[in-house]
């Protein structure tokens, strides 16, 4: 009896241990199916007639409001329009920041940018910027700045993507009471994509403007945010902004402006 269960036990795993084998050469059959239908598919894409024009338009709104032993209020608008067509680009992008504390106004900005692109390879291509600050609480009447650059596209993926851009730039800074500066300077552009999960999406904005004869005259920005779809058209997210000044003009005010926010978002 011993020896015939012992024998059955024997058969049994080497059919347990034969059926893994066989699961595992379906996966890498089936995994190799994959890759071929999405080698096939792009394939066929490729073949497809290219559009000579493409419009696509972002907009992100979002509010908070809370009440109790402090009454505060926050809208926030982030929108971005975009043009495409044969290997030129132009890109529009606003942001506008406002907030209450009290019934007492503690929040105005607003930031503008327009980017022209012109594609000289699929990684490579030459831009002109021209970008518009007003900032009611920072000290700072406005800050406009222009000049040419160029963007290098550093990771592109199904999984995720980065892009890294400079410019050099005519800057102007007019603070309340003073006389405008002028000077030359520069900004260094990051922008990262990654589909976390099949409806998570993580962005990253990374952006650092600079003096060239005043290296402590700096501004850094930055936007984390996350974003699930909802529908075709509309998604929800969450973002966290920072608005870096390493110089206030005035004494009293603060370096860094936070801002966290819960957005609806539209995509075109």
């Amino acid at each position: 009896m011993y020896k015939k269960i012992v024998a059955l036990s024997l058969i049994t795993s080497c059919l347990i241990a034969a059926n893994t084998e066989d699961v595992k050469d379906e996966i890498k059959e089936t995994k190799a199916k994959i890759a071929k239908l999405k080698a096939n598919l792009k394939e066929l894409q490729s073949t497809l007639p290219k559009e000579d024009y493409i419009f696509k338009a972002r907009a992100e709104i979002g509010y908070v409001s809370n009440s109790g032993n402090t009454n505060t209020e926050a809208f926030n608008a982030d929108t971005k329009l975009t043009n495409r067509w044969d290997l030129h680009s132009l890109e529009a992008s606003m942001l506008m920041q406002y907030g209450t504390e009290n019934n007492k106004e503690s929040k105005n900005r607003f930031l503008g940018e327009l980017l022209y692109d012109y594609k000289l390879s699929k990684v490579l291509s030459l831009n002109y910027l021209v970008g518009y600050k007003d900032d009611k609480f920072s000290g700072y009447d406005y800050q406009f700045y222009t000049g040419p650059g160029a963007k290098y596209v550093l990771i592109e993926t199904d999984y995720h993507d980065l892009n890294l851009d400079g410019n050099f730039l005519y800057v102007k800074d007019k603070i309340y009471g003073e006389p405008i500066n002028s000077y030359l300077g520069y900004r260094i552009k990051g922008v990262y994509n990654m589909q976390m999960l099949e409806n998570l999406k993580f962005h990253q904005t990374l952006s650092f403007r600079s003096e060239f004869s005043d290296v402590q005259n700096y501004f850094l920005y930055s936007k984390t945010a996350f974003t699930t779809k909802l529908s075709d058209i509309f998604s929800a997210g969450i973002a966290y902004h920072i608005d870096y000044t390493n110089h206030p003009p005035f004494s009293g005010k603060t370096s860094t402006d936070k801002m966290f926010t819960f957005n609806l978002i539209a995509d075109y």
